[in-house]
């Protein structure tokens, strides 16, 4: 695209000049990889089906991004990649969309294990090329094997095929990341035991959304920061700006709607829980709640400003999942809202993607 500059090179550390490669598997715009790259990780190559994602994860990175299903590529293809690695880290994260409560509940047997194919084709790249390092990351109902058999016959797979593997569920606020954000995270090694670092930030530590937004300059419903194209907030319908001017600032909800602002669907009895989680305002001294690909839409959860009367704008997400200002999403005079959060809330949070890379930067170092 016009318009795009490339993030400037690096001085990295001296990690990042030993015999070390990392590819990331569906790999969107980079959350990820851009956290192993700050780590010092070389990273080679991102590959992913969107080919929207391609400008960001290129411009920001330092790598090849690879417009392709990962059912099509090829054990080769990928060995190609890690060249002359000594230690090969294949990371990645399979699209979470067949694995959330909603999805499965819509969705017959044949369609689900359809949709598992993600995480098989996965493991099949591990087994045809055997890194030394494997990570993934995705929703914590996967690793409930009785719903989700894919994931149990994916550690088998590694286990089999020799390597060690830990996995948990963790709150990526307790690594610096300023959302609620539970999510499982898988490391596998064919060197030895493997286990995420520790936790980086407690309850007295978490970082809230007054840390993270509220220096930002004040925007109207609709409107656009003239300094930052990313600064930008969805319009509001008429319905909507009542909406949300009747919701109490900092961490109001649409409990406290009159009965001619909810949706009809929600003026039932049991409608009333479900108006705790949408249409809500954000509070200041906490995390800001999990961001979704729509987290810039106001009835989609609780992504209002705490004070201003709007929804959340796209560097306000982007920086709930900590990526940096100077980070590109793409020509500064094409974003659109839409496909950005999108974009934004497909990536894994930059500050676990750091924690992940610390992980195994502590993990390979004796065998370098």
């Amino acid at each position: 695209m016009s318009g795009v500059r490339r993030v400037a090179k690096r001085k990295l550390p001296s990690f990042h000049k030993r015999k070390i490669k990392v590819v990331d598997a569906y790999c969107g715009i980079g959350g990820l990889s851009h956290g192993l790259v700050l780590e010092g990780f070389n990273v080679v190559a991102g590959i992913d089906s969107d080919a929207s994602c391609k400008t960001a994860f290129e411009a920001n990175n330092d790598a090849i991004f690879i417009s392709k299903d990962i059912a099509r590529f090829t054990a080769r293809e990928l060995n190609e990649l890690f060249g002359d690695a000594t230690i090969r880290v294949l990371v990645g994260c399979a699209p979470c969309q067949p694995y959330s409560t909603l999805t499965r509940r819509k969705l017959s047997e044949k369609e689900k294990r359809e949709r598992w194919y993600p995480l098989y084709r996965f493991m099949r790249l591990v087994r045809a090329t055997k890194p030394e390092v494997v990570s993934m990351e995705n929703v914590p109902d996967l690793s409930n094997t009785d719903k989700y058999p894919v994931f149990a016959d994916f550690v088998r797979a590694l286990k089999k095929a020799g390597y060690h593997v830990a996995y948990e569920t963790v709150d990526a606020s307790r690594y610096g990341v300023p959302q609620r954000r539970n999510r499982l995270v898988l490391l596998a090694s064919k060197l030895g035991e493997i286990k995420l670092i520790p936790y980086t930030h407690d309850d007295a530590t978490l970082v809230t959304v007054r840390d993270t937004i509220e220096s930002l300059p004040r925007l109207k419903d609709g409107g656009v920061d003239k300094n930052d194209p990313m600064h930008r907030a969805s319009k509001l319908s008429e319905l909507n700006k009542r909406r949300i001017a009747a919701t109490p600032k900092n961490g109001g909800s649409a409990k406290s709607w009159g009965p001619d602002l909810k949706p009809k669907c929600y003026r039932r009895e049991s409608g009333r829980s479900y108006m705790v989680t949408v249409y809500g305002r954000m509070r200041w001294d906490d995390p800001a709640p999990t961001m979704t690909t729509q987290c810039t839409t106001l009835g989609t959860g609780r992504f209002g400003h705490p004070t201003q009367n709007r929804a959340i704008s796209l560097r306000e997400a982007a920086r709930f999942q900590t990526f940096p200002d100077s980070y590109i999403f793409g020509d500064p005079a094409d974003v659109g809202i839409t496909h950005t959060a999108r974009h934004i809330g497909n990536a894994v949070p930059v500050m676990l993607g750091r924690a992940i890379g610390r992980s195994i930067k502590r993990h390979v170092r004796p065998y370098m």
